[in-house]
């Protein structure tokens, strides 16, 4: 009689626990009805702090980009170094014709990145349509675009590592996180003088 309530109890204990393994289920519930909102999103979330990358800021050239002229762009984000606390920038293919100044209308395409997930975010390529960026400097974007759009030429394009406080800081944007660093690919398609 001893073994049978020895063993009844073990079972009680084990479908108790068992029911209470689920923790992570109301987690991914409050994620909302978007079944694109569970799994896969979750998995490409922000790294946590003793996952993140650590050691040195990462540079401009740690950031690989395709160069194929007049074809969208992709980019790898290292792994292996931390997200840099200021603006990088670098001309990936030189330009030939006008530089931006401020205070021009800057027609771009673009590709954005987000470093935490390694992972596009957005692309004016999938639309067809380039971007326009009037009044470079003092425009209605990013600080990032309007300090890292200066002296990009028309047929050039740039990459641009803009920090959280040159992008959308700790309030983030749409599916972009608070505090994320944001890694863009300008192509400059046209450039019209501001004066």
């Amino acid at each position: 009689m001893r073994n049978v309530l020895l063993i009844a109890s073990l079972t009680l204990v084990a479908a108790a626990t068992v029911g209470c393994t689920a923790s992570d289920r109301p987690s991914t519930q409050t994620l909302g009805n978007n079944p694109t909102a569970t799994a896969p999103k979750s998995s490409s979330k922000a790294p946590s702090s003793s996952t993140a990358p650590s050691g040195p800021a990462c540079t401009a050239d740690d950031f690989k980009v395709t160069t194929e002229p007049g074809k969208k762009p992709s980019v790898t984000v290292p792994a292996t170094c931390s997200a840099p606390k200021e603006l990088l920038t670098k001309d990936v293919i030189p330009g030939t014709g006008a530089a931006v100044k401020e205070g021009d209308t800057a027609s771009v395409h673009y590709v954005l990145y987000t470093f935490s997930t390694k992972a596009e975010n957005q692309a004016s390529w999938d639309s067809g349509r380039p971007f326009a960026v009037q009044n470079v400097g003092k425009g209605t974007v990013i600080k990032g675009w309007n300090e890292g759009l200066i002296g990009l030429k028309q047929g050039g394009r740039r990459l641009l590592v803009v920090p959280p406080e040159k992008g959308y800081g700790d309030a983030g944007q749409g599916d972009i996180q608070p505090g994320e660093t944001l890694v863009f690919v300008v192509d400059a398609i046209e450039v019209k003088s501001g004066s």
